[in-house]
């Protein structure tokens, strides 16, 4: 894998409470710089996913962060992949502020992998049968070792490199697991035109982006201490583990994500808002 191993995952924080809800449909969503963000908090966003599950889908759930945002402000198609997803999550913690901004405000920051490792809890209260599609072979290897260790019943898995002529083969391994849950962690925009082309041939009520998910949970990268997550600095965390990769992210980005939020501002105090 690369890099120094960091300990994964702790399991207090994997087993954290129960989160034993009912399932309940999302509730409408607000918007955020003309995208749709479901106000929910983690455990009502995942008494949703199970709404979903039993539903049958097939459903698409998708995080949101200032990245992102500007990417489908450049990207129309990206844009409306977003707007057809059945659950959206504000990711980061910017997210949060601008749609406190803009009028549309949201309980709180629901991270992607706490989102996952939520799931994880109610796939194995619920048997809920799980696949994980995405990152290295080793890392998804170990990350399936330790959601089974936890009680998921983890019906298939595999890296996250795949070409076009493979990805049938890929899309046909997911089906013939017939799981409820697909946690899919490769790079946006990939893992939306992916599921853009195949989510109805993969045969699961629910795909969950995650990203960078699994390399937390084993072991590869860590996560934020508790009160930079609070404060909203994970960020800062992130760019100090690959300063290379994330510099230029966050200096372009998250300046374009504040100029494009302040242009929605702009646009309401003026009464030209409409969905801001």
């Amino acid at each position: 894998m690369g890099g120094e191993r960091r300990d994964s995952v702790s399991t207090p924080e994997l087993l954290e409470h129960d989160g034993s809800t009912r399932p309940t449909a999302p509730r409408p969503p607000v918007t955020v710089c003309g995208l749709p963000v479901h106000p929910l908090t983690l455990e009502e966003s995942v008494a949703a996913a199970e709404a979903l599950i039993a539903d049958g889908g097939p459903h698409q759930h998708v995080v949101l962060n200032a990245a992102k945002i500007v990417q489908a402000h450049d990207d129309p198609e990206l844009a409306r992949i977003i707007r057809s997803c059945s659950l959206v999550n504000p990711d980061g913690q910017s997210v949060v502020w601008a749609g406190r901004l803009l009028g549309s405000p949201l309980p709180e920051r629901v991270a992607g992998i706490d989102f996952m490792l939520a799931l994880w809890r109610s796939a194995a209260r619920n048997a809920y049968r799980v696949y994980l599609l995405g990152a290295e072979a080793k890392v998804v290897e170990e990350t399936a070792r330790i959601a089974a260790g936890h009680g998921v019943e983890v019906v298939g898995y595999r890296d996250g490199y795949w070409d076009e002529s493979e990805e049938a083969r890929v899309v046909a391994a997911v089906r013939e697991t017939r799981p409820d849950i697909l946690f899919l962690a490769v790079p946006s925009p990939r893992k939306e035109y992916f599921l853009a082309r195949r989510q109805k041939d993969l045969g699961c009520a629910l795909v969950v982006g995650v990203g960078g998910s699994f390399d937390v949970v084993a072991g590869l990268r860590s996560r934020a201490p508790r009160w930079m997550r609070r404060a909203g600095l994970e960020w800062f965390h992130r760019l100090v583990q690959e300063p290379r990769r994330m510099f230029l992210r966050y200096a372009v980005g998250n300046t374009r994500f504040v100029a494009l939020t302040a242009a929605y501002w702009a646009r309401l105090l003026t009464g030209r808002g409409g969905d801001a």
